[in-house]
């Protein structure tokens, strides 16, 4: 129980950088002045909340099994109903950027918003709204693959092949969010955010490192 309560403190506490450097940024009578600033507020909002729930998805989905044997079963329960609420709030994030464009009076397009990809991007901007709308499908691959894993023979067998796409997920996240993000370099939320990415950067290389070790030891 004790851990279970220093562990929710933890999340919360993290949580709470999200409002509080948006308040930092954007004071409460700004947000609400006209329909395109709470739009703006509430796209930036979705945007922080879910990079800090993603961070904590991949701390714990990669250690599960020690989270599990340390915290018991109820972590895992925690990292399935995050997840829904990541996956919904990432969902929300560019349908809220759609509604903030619209209110500037640049149309009602979900095709740029969701399906706007380009190689040798016209702007700066354009190129990091890219990397979010690859994160966006790659995490749609992810998650329905995580949904799907008891549907078929195959699925049950190679779920996880497509549920690590998690953290290529994350540092396109996290790239998209320097390149076009208002909040991630305003504290407190940018003591948190390159520490995730680095922490979430040690992570893979470790995973790599675990793989490769296992495919020699198989070969040997």
């Amino acid at each position: 129980m004790k851990n279970k309560i220093i562990f929710y403190i933890i999340w919360l506490g993290v949580l709470s950088l999200v409002p509080i450097s948006l308040l930092a940024n954007t004071p409460p009578v700004y947000v609400l002045r006209n329909s395109s600033t709470i739009a703006n507020f509430v796209q930036r909002f979705l945007g922080l909340t879910a990079f800090t729930l993603l961070f904590f998805q991949i701390i714990l989905g990669a250690f599960m099994e020690k989270w599990t044997n340390k915290l018991g079963g109820w972590i895992f329960r925690f990292h399935i109903i995050e997840g829904v609420i990541a996956y919904i709030l990432i969902i929300l994030h560019p349908i809220s950027f759609m509604f903030f464009n619209y209110f500037l009076g640049r149309g009602l397009d979900p095709f740029y918003i969701f399906t706007g990809f380009c190689l040798l991007c016209p702007t700066r901007i354009d190129f990091f709204y890219t990397l979010g709308r690859v994160s966006f499908w790659l995490l749609n691959i992810s998650v329905w693959a995580g949904l799907l894993r008891a549907a078929t023979p195959y699925m049950r067998v190679n779920w996880r092949k497509f549920h690590i796409l998690n953290y290529l997920v994350f540092v396109l996240i996290g790239i998209h969010s320097i390149g076009v993000g208002t909040d991630v370099g305003t504290p407190p939320f940018s003591f948190f955010h390159g520490p995730a990415l680095i922490t979430v950067g040690i992570i893979i290389i470790y995973k790599l490192f675990v793989f490769a070790k296992a495919r020699f030891a198989n070969k040997s």
